[in-house]
């Protein structure tokens, strides 16, 4: 399945959770993503309570067979009911179900589990997945949210058995969310999965939006029906952030781009990296994440948005790469593994 470079996140359709587009708008978003030549569109059930996929069917007549779709499930439907949420069966068809009718389709091309709920097992999850799969009201399989070390058992568990493997995984990336450097993404290059980065903006702190200001709020912040609230209490409201920012908009200035598209291009130079998921509530924001495509960063900019924004070592990476142990593994040889 070919898909395009930058994934269109519809979490922004709808206003039921106060900040979103509405639906003229999220018709201008995606007229604009499309016409450009942009093909996957990434949604979940959840999303606006269930507006943004609905939104997406509507979107998508007269177009369906050129657009691939990516949506999830996990995530509680309805409050109190313990079974409306979690990646077990029960929750798992209801949910593809449901999503089905409101995206007013027969099939779903890239279903991804939202996140790992610690309760399911892998071999109920895994083998559920693949009867949707030979069902044919999905094609390709994905997750998000999830442990390196649960996704590999996951993996392995579907080749050893012959199931649907995963094809894709979402996570957080961008030049303020780099720890998934450690783990995730070189299991994902090992063992086969497109990454899809979701936030690659980091929330839109990357876009030099945010100020000091901002910062002295965000302690204060909790649940939040504004998108500047929910930015504030994700935790990468800190003054790291705010100059990593600052770093990305002197770039910016530089080549003559916009912060936006130097944060995207930046992920867009990860090899795992297949699609970032980029998320607009403006027709003027999808046109500015689509010029990423149009720019290159010079080594000297990435080695600069490199060194302001690189995560700390944690172990055994840290370990294993000191001198000391690195003569003690190949006796003093220069080894390199040929990709």
């Amino acid at each position: 399945m070919r898909v395009s470079p930058l994934a269109l996140g519809t979490m922004t359709f709808g206003s039921d959770w106060g900040w979103g587009a509405d639906d003229a708008e999220a018709r201008r978003i995606f007229d604009a993503y499309v016409d450009r030549g942009g093909n996957i569109i990434d949604t979940a059930i959840n999303y606006t309570n269930g507006a943004s996929e609905r939104i997406l069917g509507q979107l998508l007549k007269g177009k369906r067979d050129r657009v691939v779709i990516s949506t999830k499930f996990t995530m509680s439907r309805d409050p109190g009911d313990p079974n409306s949420g979690g990646n077990h069966r029960m929750n798992l068809v209801r949910s593809v179900e449901a999503s089905l009718k409101q995206l007013g389709t027969d099939r779903i091309e890239l279903l991804h589990v939202h996140a790992w709920d610690f309760t399911t097992s892998a071999d109920e999850v895994m083998r559920a997945l693949d009867d949707l799969v030979r069902s044919g009201k999905v094609l390709y399989l994905g997750i998000c949210n999830t442990p390196a070390w649960k996704v590999a058992q996951l993996q392995t568990l579907a080749e050893l058995r012959g199931w649907s493997p995963l094809v894709a995984l979402q996570i957080e990336y961008s030049l303020v969310e780099r720890s998934v450097e450690h783990e995730l993404m070189p299991m994902a290059r090992e063992m086969g999965l497109g990454v899809m980065p979701w936030s690659p903006l980091a929330g839109g702190i990357l876009t030099g939006k945010y100020s000091r200001d901002d910062l002295r709020q965000a302690s204060e912040a909790g649940v939040s029906s504004t998108r500047k609230g929910v930015i504030a209490s994700s935790g990468h409201m800190t003054e790291q952030s705010l100059e990593i920012a600052g770093v990305v908009g002197d770039v910016a200035r530089a080549i003559g781009a916009t912060p936006s598209q130097v944060a995207l291009a930046w992920t867009l130079l990860n090899p795992a990296v297949a699609a970032p998921v980029i998320g607009a509530r403006t027709l003027a924001q999808v046109q500015d994440n689509l010029g990423a495509l149009d720019i290159q960063l010079a080594d000297e900019h990435v080695v600069r948005l490199n060194d302001a924004s690189a995560p700390a070592p944690i172990f055994p990476a840290r370990f294993v790469s000191r001198p000391m142990v690195q003569t003690l593994i190949f006796g003093g040889a220069q080894v390199q593994r040929r990709v």
